[in-house]
Formats: C-alpha cells, sequence, structure tokens
C-alpha cells in the first residue's frame, strides 16, 4: 500500500477529517482593519455532510479557502486528517491538497481548455492516483460517461456540476469542500446534486460546503451557521 494511501486509512479511523482551531482572518481596507474570521473552531468526521450556512459577506468563503489551504489564516490552525495544513509553505500546502482534499465551487473547478476525462487524468495525476482511480467508472456513476470527451464550454449547467464533482473526487479525498456548488442550478438539478454529495459522504469523505440554499441545509446531517466571522 502507498504511503499516502496509509495515511488516508490511517487519518479516516483516528482523526477527524477536518479539524480548525481558533480561526482568525484579518484584511486591510485602506486603513481599517475588517475581521472575516473570529475564533472560529469546528471539527468534522469521516462521512459527514457539514453545511456553514450565512449571508454573504458572513466570512463562509474565506472559512473555506482556510480550511482548504487556499488561504492562510493569521490566527489558529486547520489540520486535515491530523495532519497540520495552515502555516505550511504553499508548497506543503498544495501537495496536501492534492492528495486529501477535494474543491468545488459554483465557478467550477475544470479548465476549460481540456475534456472531462483531461481533466479528470490531469487531477488523478497531481494526487499520484493516475492508475489506481478508476475514472471511467467515476463518470458513469455521476451520470457523464458520455461526455468524458466534451469541453467544460460544451456541458449543461448539471453536467458541469456533475463533471466538476468527479474532479473533486478523483483524488479519494478525506475531505471535499464545497462553495455554493447549487447556486446557479435549478431545484431539480440541485436535488440530483445533493444525492450525489450524500452517496460520496455515506462511502466515508467528509462533506463541507458554505451554502444558503434551504435544500442543501435539509440535506445535511448538521449546519454551522456563520455571522459576522463567528459560530453562532
Amino acid at each position: 500500500m502507498a504511503s499516502d494511501q496509509r495515511f488516508a486509512v490511517l487519518a479516516m479511523s483516528v482523526f477527524p477529517a477536518v479539524q480548525a482551531r481558533s480561526l482568525y482572518r484579518f484584511y486591510r481596507i485602506g486603513d481599517e482593519e475588517a475581521l472575516a474570521l473570529q475564533g472560529v473552531s469546528l471539527s468534522v468526521t469521516a462521512g459527514e455532510f457539514v453545511v456553514v450556512a450565512g449571508p454573504s459577506g458572513s466570512g463562509k468563503s474565506t472559512l473555506l479557502n482556510c480550511l482548504a489551504g487556499m488561504d492562510d489564516p493569521d490566527g489558529g490552525s486547520v489540520d486535515i486528517g491530523g495532519q497540520r495544513l495552515s502555516h505550511r509553505s504553499e508548497q506543503v500546502r498544495a501537495r496536501i491538497r492534492a492528495r486529501h482534499v477535494g474543491m468545488l465551487f459554483a465557478s467550477g473547478n475544470l479548465f476549460d481548455h481540456l475534456t472531462v476525462t483531461e481533466n479528470l487524468r490531469l487531477a488523478a495525476a497531481l494526487a499520484g492516483r493516475h492508475r489506481s482511480t478508476d475514472q471511467a467508472g467515476l463518470l458513469r456513476e455521476l451520470g457523464v460517461a458520455e461526455r468524458g470527451h466534451a469541453l467544460p464550454s460544451q456541458l449543461s449547467g448539471g453536467e458541469l456540476t456533475r463533471a466538476a464533482v468527479a474532479v473533486a473526487v478523483v483524488n479519494r479525498p478525506l475531505v471535499v469542500f464545497a462553495d455554493e456548488p447549487t447556486g446557479e442550478l435549478d431545484s431539480s438539478t440541485e436535488a440530483d446534486v445533493l444525492r450525489v454529495l450524500t452517496a460520496i459522504a455515506e462511502q466515508g469523505t467528509a462533506i463541507v460546503v458554505a451554502s444558503h440554499s434551504a435544500a442543501v441545509a435539509a440535506a445535511a446531517g448538521r449546519v454551522l451557521h456563520l455571522t459576522d466571522g463567528r459560530l453562532t
């Protein structure tokens, strides 16, 4: 068993998929200092489906970026499967993210000039899983097997989101972070995507979604409310 696979098995059995301790994030706007996150702590275990709800400007996207290592908090720390992610070099954060984190955004996480299959191959290769992941099977499971040779611009909204989910989970992550993944979808397509995310959680991957959608909150096992950078 490869070392990163051993780490994943151990992490899922011993550590929370993601744990944040007292996260603070400050931004300067001119001479003013804005507090985007104020002491946020949370823990999400393997297989949990958690929604972070809150109005626009409450800090949801900032929180997800810090949890995923896309941004570094000014205070506090984040662990992924017991491995410290925050306050490390971007190179180290990127390696941990590629192997153990899936990212899903409303704006998409596919490269426009690559087909769906090529996007999958790139994500798997970056995670070192190009030989161990059944990419065709993943596309079949998500209902877009026949769209593997299509470019993102050639997909419908629902197909694009399903393809983005495939890219997010192709590295068999410990946790998937999703920022308003259904924000631009109709209610029927949103329901389909939520069923897919729920199925992924049932297979042991933690799902953390930032959303103000009532349907997303209803699908979750736990809802956290973020207001002015604080969990309430």
